[in-house]
């Protein structure tokens, strides 16, 4: 096994895990065990590749983090110096990143229990167990973030000098501790009062409030600023006090612009103190959590008596073939009980719901009801087909990957039914609730004059699943690939599938200007559908026999 670089930085900080009672050198020889594990995912075919991926996918996948830093971050440094604006908006999108990427990545390594059998075997304490799991965590969490914000630092050194740059990595290292302990808090809560299948349930429904809550945080954070002609002004109220990204602005204005207010000062200590705290309070209670996560292992083999008619009745409605029926209840069942599925998408549908309403909420806030309702705000419903490329990359994995073998050794007469059987289950299990809630509200808010434009919007959510298959997953088998790939491709796929819904909205927009051109528009699309699938599905396939 290697001795990584992470490793030797975590040596200098031996004292500390030893003044805590964690037994350092079992710690580190565990950590470095799981790191090799993780080097050595992907060794074989990808995608449909045959060229095998060598090394650790993640660390060569964050050159795409330093790009979201520059586009996201680097910009807030040049608004001038009054800190705990442009810092707290900065710290709102980077703990926006990091929330997201914790709840959808590494939930499943801070509640794997799989390692239970081999270490809970041997004399190791629960506390070093749990110190290398959250370190485990730390580490890629610190790589993450020092990706995201390696040019910003650099930039706030030129900008801003030194001093910033030293405090701007502080705090990203409190950061970074904050979110990781404030997620193992809400799931020690949950953990506490739930058990077995139920707590896996709610699990899942916890990281869509989570994500819906970050993204509501990051709003109230730009609404504690008041810009008028460009200027910035802050006005402090006491709810300031609950939104972190102000409290990690408040430094710099107390260091850098000498603020000495007693609301600066207060909201310093909460940046320094917060994070401390909290991993000092998740370290004395990490056998509580240990005792807790046992339940995670209890009714694992309770079969789900949930009805099954409403797919049936969906499955005879769409499909056309026995075959396609079958693999749309496949595919129906997969999406709604495997949580391995759910762990990855529920947190892009919270996000495809809320999205909609926070544009509609800015438009409230800056004309009156009548005149929003009276215009075409009603087209940021599009907001919610930004989910559908991630989803439908995201169709190709499971948890229980291995049994793709099936595919190949059942006696299918047409391939093609896997696939479409598999898009119209996610069309019907995940965007259509969302689609459906957004248009009762959004009908109700703008009339039934938009009845048309709502009809569009669905055919063009059918017209961008069928794109964001072709370009996304080809004819990779669905859930046939380990969640471990997820990370190896295509994020710029999936922001090319977004630009694709920008232009449908752009034909849209100016076909809703011409005469009956919105109808026109929806019988393009209809036909457009039904050729494109007959073509990426087309019926009548023999499958090739097994070699």
């Amino acid at each position: 096994m290697g001795d990584y670089t992470s490793l030797k930085v975590l040596d200098r900080f031996k004292w500390l895990f030893q003044k805590l009672h964690i037994d350092y050198e079992v710690m580190r020889k565990i950590l470095q065990l799981k790191l090799t594990m993780d080097a050595r995912r992907m060794p074989t075919v990808f995608n449909g590749s045959k060229v095998k991926k060598e090394g650790n996918q993640f660390v060569k996948s964050l050159w795409l983090y330093v790009l979201y830093g520059l586009i996201l971050l680097t910009p807030f440094l040049f608004l001038g110096d009054q800190f705990i604006f442009s810092v707290s908006i900065m710290f709102s999108v980077l703990m926006f990143i990091l929330m997201t990427s914790m709840v959808s990545d590494y939930s499943a390594v801070l509640l794997d229990i799989r390692d239970k059998n081999i270490l809970h075997t041997k004399p190791i304490s629960t506390r070093t167990l749990n110190a290398a799991k959250i370190a485990h965590i730390l580490i890629y969490m610190f790589l993450l973030t020092g990706s995201f914000v390696i040019i910003p630092l650099v930039v706030s050194i030129i900008r801003h000098g030194i001093t910033f740059a030293l405090i701007f990595a502080i705090e990203i290292i409190l950061i970074s501790c904050l979110v990781v302990v404030l997620t193992a808090f809400v799931y020690l809560f949950i953990l506490r009062f739930f058990s077995g299948e139920k707590l896996k349930d709610i699990i899942n429904y916890v990281q869509i409030i989570l994500s819906i809550a970050v993204m509501i945080g990051y709003q109230l954070v730009i609404r504690s600023f008041d810009i008028i002609n460009l200027d910035i002004t802050y006005t402090y109220a006491w709810w300031h006090l609950l939104l972190p990204p102000i409290w990690f602005g408040a430094p710099f204005e107390l260091f850098l612009n000498n603020n000495l207010s007693p609301h600066i000062i207060i909201m310093t200590i909460f940046a320094l103190l917060a994070p401390i705290l909290s991993i000092v309070i998740y370290i004395c209670l990490m056998s509580a959590f240990e005792r807790n996560l046992a339940k995670l292992a209890s009714d694992s083999n309770r079969k789900k008596m949930k009805s099954r008619k409403l797919a049936k009745f969906w499955s005879n409605v769409l499909c056309r073939t026995k075959e396609e029926r079958t693999f749309y209840m496949f595919s129906s069942l997969m999406m709604t009980q495997e949580r391995d599925v759910k762990l990855k998408i529920y947190p892009q549908i919270g996000m495809a719901f809320i999205i909609p309403f926070i544009f509609l909420f800015n438009e409230l806030r800056d004309r009156p009801l009548e005149e929003v309702a009276a215009g075409n705000t009603y087209m940021i419903i599009y907001f919610s087909l930004i989910m559908i490329p991630t989803v439908i990359h995201m169709l190709k994995f499971s948890g229980t990957y291995k049994g793709q073998w099936i595919f190949r050794a059942a006696p299918i007469h047409n391939e093609s039914s896997i696939y479409s059987g598999t898009l119209k289950a996610c069309i019907i299990n995940y965007f259509i609730p969302v689609f459906l809630v957004l248009s009762v509200l959004f009908g109700w808010l703008f009339s039934i004059r938009i009845l048309p434009d709502l009809f569009v919007v669905l055919l063009v959510a059918i017209a961008i699943t069928l794109v964001s298959y072709i370009i996304l997953n080809g004819e990779v088998y669905p859930f046939s690939n380990s969640h471990e790939h997820t990370r190896d491709i295509s994020s710029l796929k999936v922001f090319g599938g977004m630009l694709v819904i920008g232009l449908f909205v752009i034909v849209h927009l100016i076909l809703s200007k011409i005469p009956f051109g919105l109808y026109v528009y929806m019988l393009l699309l209809i036909i457009g559908i039904l050729i494109g699938w007959k073509k990426t599905f087309p019926r009548n396939i023999k499958k090739e026999a097994i070699r």
